[in-house]
């Protein structure tokens, strides 16, 4: 009798800590527009969002709470037709909105990944030089975090491009890029964050796409001393997102409107420097410290690298002449 007991109030105290952990409110509940608000809108009771990008400006959202660990997912319908030049972001940081922060990244002008090797290569660097350039004129914060899904757009019937990065610290220039094997733009699909102590994990549509593994102990940074919150934003970078800024957008095709839909977090709440010890202790209520999530399957790494092996278009570990050969650390270790 005394077994059972104790066994139902260990149950008891694992739902109410899942409960608190999770997330799953309505945009008006859990979101607010940071910039663009004029255009853009939440919708049906507030089960819906959509971003809009005109000449005017563009539009971002973040959520009111910040978290320190856990799983944050988004259902997103892409911009659909001639999108070239605009960037989707949907990502979580220390930092504010995309669009008015910076951040270093990559492009690629391939249209297919078989293309990649070389050239593209070299054409992703010439890319970044010109981007850290412009970067230089508004950085913003030395010290942030962030993990990042980037959707850059392309011209009609020519693939999105998914660009992924970390931050930690203030440290980045960790890109991977993958076309998708979907059309985007067609349905919703779900992007999902999964953050936790071990290992950064990037989902589509729960295919685990990209790894990033805790190597601080070897003196690679990683984000978790400090709370993020979860932002997107939809907005104009046709100075490198397509082909490197060779194409330009259209503003004929204006509005360009991105829908987002459950936006929902099963993570541990950022209430200050007290969270860094809570979080990312070993509890029923942390279920993303459990063993099961410091690794991946052998199951996600096959799916892993089917998209890998037909979809990345560019990884900064392979990438030996941008970092003149010293590569980054991490990129000697286990990568998954």
């Amino acid at each position: 009798m005394g077994n059972l007991q104790a066994l139902f109030i260990a149950l008891m105290i694992s739902v109410l800590a899942f409960d608190k952990s999770l997330v799953e409110a309505n945009f008006y509940d859990s979101m607010y527009f940071n910039w663009g608000a004029h255009h853009s809108a939440i919708l049906g009771n507030g089960d819906n969002l959509q971003l809009v990008l005109d000449k005017t400006a563009g539009s971002g959202v973040q959520s009111k709470r910040g978290f320190l660990f856990g799983s944050i997912e988004m259902l997103i319908k892409l911009v659909p037709g001639n999108s070239a030049g605009t960037v989707t972001a949907y990502y979580v940081s220390t930092a504010s909105s995309k669009g008015v922060t910076n951040y270093s990244t990559v492009s690629s002008n391939m249209d297919t990944a078989s293309q990649l090797p070389e050239l593209a290569l070299g054409w992703m660097r010439n890319s970044l030089k010109l981007h850290l350039n412009f970067l230089q004129l508004s950085s913003t914060g030395i010290q942030h975090d962030e993990i990042d899904f980037e959707f850059l757009g392309n011209r009609t019937g020519q693939p999105y491009i998914v660009h992924t990065n970390v931050y930690a610290k203030g440290n980045g220039s960790k890109e991977q890029q993958f076309y998708l094997w979907f059309d985007p733009t067609a349905d919703f699909h779900n992007y999902t964050i999964h953050w936790n102590p071990s290992q950064i994990v990037w989902y589509i549509d729960g295919l685990p796409i990209r790894v990033f593994r805790n190597y601080e102990r070897e003196g690679v940074p990683f984000p978790n001393k400090q709370g993020m919150k979860v932002y997107s934003s939809l907005w104009n970078a046709d100075n490198w997102a397509t082909r490197g800024g060779l194409i330009k957008i259209d503003w004929r095709s204006a509005p360009f409107i991105a829908r987002f839909r459950t936006f929902r977090a099963r993570a541990c709440n950022w209430d200050g420097p007290v969270s860094i010890s809570q979080c990312a202790s070993n509890s029923l209520a942390n279920w993303w410290t459990s063993p099961v999530y410091s690794k991946l399957s052998y199951g996600k790494i096959g799916q892993m690298k089917w998209v890998r092996d037909h979809y990345m278009i560019y990884d900064y570990c392979k990438d030996t002449l941008r970092f003149n050969g010293k590569m980054p650390l991490e990129c000697y270790k286990q990568q998954f």
